[in-house]
């Protein structure tokens, strides 16, 4: 991620609280024991409700600051090209989610049937491609998103191995997981809202026919 910008920062923070903090902003939440949150929840930075931590609303703002690329610099330019280009392939890894969690009919999706889950499957080749070379170009600008290549990997590579939760699961490294961070991630650099990216998304699968 950038570097923080200018100014007089609120909420001080070693390299080690700010990672923290961005991950959790990232992630959206964290559940278990997090020690390493502790810092985070006494700045007024994290809230902790049991056994899940979230980031508070300062804690987006803060988070949003400091990872926003420069507006007009060479690096927020490329990187607005390739979030064009990542919207529409989103839309679609969207539709395979659905398909693998419900029928054509709208009945949840037992994985009962072989012959579907594989076709299914088989359709999250196409947008692994897709988002690989996209990622891959990501990184030229941003080299922290590399890593994403390997987690999206991995999520594949384990449901291939026999997980059937690691396309899907909301409370595990899965693909669609891996998959949203990448997104989150992005709205991050350029400054992009949830409602600017619903619109922007909606409009250029129209305008491909998607």
């Amino acid at each position: 991620m950038t570097q923080p910008a200018t100014g007089t920062d609120p909420h001080p923070l070693d390299d080690a609280a700010r990672a923290a903090l961005t991950d959790l902003v990232v992630r959206g939440m964290r559940r278990g024991p997090a020690p390493d949150l502790d810092r985070l929840v006494h700045a007024g930075l994290a809230l902790a409700k049991g056994p899940v931590t979230m980031p508070t609303a300062s804690a987006r703002t803060l988070v949003g600051g400091w990872s926003r690329l420069p507006a007009g610099s060479p690096e927020r330019e490329r990187v607005t090209v390739l979030y064009h280009a990542f919207l529409p392939i989103n839309s679609r890894l969207r539709e395979l989610c659905t398909a693998w969690q419900r029928r054509p009919d709208g009945a949840p999706n037992d994985h009962g049937d072989a012959v579907y889950d594989a076709a299914v499957r088989d359709q999250f080749d196409d947008v692994h491609t897709a988002i690989t070379q996209i990622i891959r170009r990501l990184a030229d600008q941003v080299p922290a998103l590399a890593r994403y290549r390997g987690e999206l990997g991995a999520a594949l590579d384990a449901f291939d191995a026999g997980d059937t939760t690691a396309l899907t699961a909301p409370l595990s490294d899965s693909y669609h997981t891996v998959w949203m961070r990448l997104h989150q991630e992005l709205l991050l650099l350029l400054g992009v809202s949830r409602a600017e990216d619903e619109a922007l998304e909606n409009l250029l699968v129209s305008r491909s026919g998607g």
